[in-house]
């Protein structure tokens, strides 16, 4: 990325933070033993890992042991369904919403292949999940309830504690995508009532291609990858030390900020309410909900949110149009679609970090209004040059 460049597209992935950085080097160049093995070598790399857990378990509210380490959120997504479908044989039906990432649509899709029934439940123009519709859907079939703590593209949250309760008082087991919560809020799982949780590293500024899978207690699923006994038998393969390193570090600094930088939220609300005074056909999608505090999704009328993208990339501003799992098809989101969103194909995603400065955020309030004024000029639309 260009030193100049203005980075808000931290829904995607954010920057690993230096600290991270510098913990992980040595495992990267003379401590390089792999954590199974027996010799000194060896005992450092399990010790590392030993006290990544400890520290990302305290991120989460959870004890060590309850930990899975893993690859990433969508590992998790994988792990949780296709785990549950094979340990409760006799439960065919699965509930989860119409706003989920594409990792747990891709898993609704295996589940109906293999004979499952999948209800999902739609949601308001604000992105709210309707709780009588939710207890309404469980019945005695049902073996797992799926949702998001946040959502990846509005930063919608919904109420975790509440659900967990109607969907545990059935009997049911409930698990959360916590992927685009975790190191933005405050997450605890003594609270919140998940039997299964997941998350990524690269989300909180830690490396990518690490995450993890909280499975309560007395929870037994057969591991998602097999092999060897690592992860105390629930997921097979050489843990990958330097990312489990970094992952403790980011996870100790998400603590640590969560507790007293409050900087990114007020960063976000200041942007909104420029776009809104500044852009005429400004919508702020799920603003009246309860939102993760570094994230934005605005549609603009008249204009398509890729030629948007392309313009501010141009001035050297990275944004999306939504999740980077998905971004370059040219449709609607399914996440506005499902909140029944009429200027859809217009939708910007911001989504800031703790490094976001000032700065650059006047960068986006000082380009923004001529991008716009200039698309709606063209009639809206902006072609990528042969």
């Amino acid at each position: 990325m260009p030193e100049a460049a203005v980075y808000l597209d931290n829904n995607a992935t954010t920057r690993l933070a230096p600290e991270a950085l510098e913990a992980m080097l040595p495992y990267l160049g003379e401590q390089f033993g792999n954590a199974g093995s027996g010799h000194t070598l060896g005992r450092l790399s399990e010790g590392a890992v030993v006290v990544a857990r400890e520290r990302v378990s305290a991120l989460l509210g959870c004890a060590p042991a309850e930990l899975v380490f893993n690859s990433g959120g969508t590992e998790g997504i994988n792990h949780a369904f296709r785990g549950v479908f094979e340990a409760l044989p006799a439960k065919r039906h699965f509930v989860t919403t119409a706003v989920e990432h594409s990792a747990v649509l891709a898993c609704v899709d295996w589940l109906r292949r293999q004979g499952a029934q999948v209800t999902i439940l739609g949601v308001d123009a604000q992105g709210r999940l309707d709780l009588a519709a939710l207890e309404a859907a469980l019945t005695p079939d049902t073996a797992m309830v799926s949702v998001m703590a946040a959502n990846n593209e509005t930063g919608v949250r919904f109420t975790l504690e509440e659900i967990g309760g109607l969907v545990k008082a059935r009997g049911i087991l409930f698990h959360v995508d916590g992927t685009q919560a975790l190191g933005k809020v405050p997450v605890d799982l003594a609270r919140i009532p998940a039997d299964l949780f997941n998350f990524s590293g690269h989300k909180f500024h830690g490396p990518k291609g690490v995450g993890g899978l909280f499975l309560r207690r007395g929870l037994r699923l057969r591991p998602f990858m097999i092999g060897g006994g690592q992860e105390r038998g629930r997921r097979g393969g050489t843990e990958n030390v330097p990312g489990l390193v970094g992952l403790g570090v980011a996870a100790d600094l998400a603590r640590t900020h969560l507790a007293g930088d409050s900087r990114v939220g007020p960063l976000r609300d200041r942007l909104e309410a420029f776009i809104l005074d500044h852009i005429p056909g400004s919508t702020v999608h799920g603003a009246q909900a309860p939102r993760v505090p570094n994230t934005s999704m605005i549609s603009f009328a008249d204009v398509e949110g890729e030629a948007v993208l392309l313009r501010l990339d141009e001035a050297g501003i990275c944004v999306s149009t939504g999740s980077a799992c998905t971004t370059g098809q040219k449709e609607a989101s399914h996440v506005l679609r499902a909140m029944g969103a009429p200027d859809a194909l217009g939708a910007v995603r911001f989504s800031l970090s703790r490094y976001t400065t000032e700065a650059e955020v006047a960068r986006v309030e000082a380009v923004l209004p001529g991008i716009l004024e200039g698309l709606r000029g063209q009639g809206g639309l902006a072609r990528r040059q042969a």
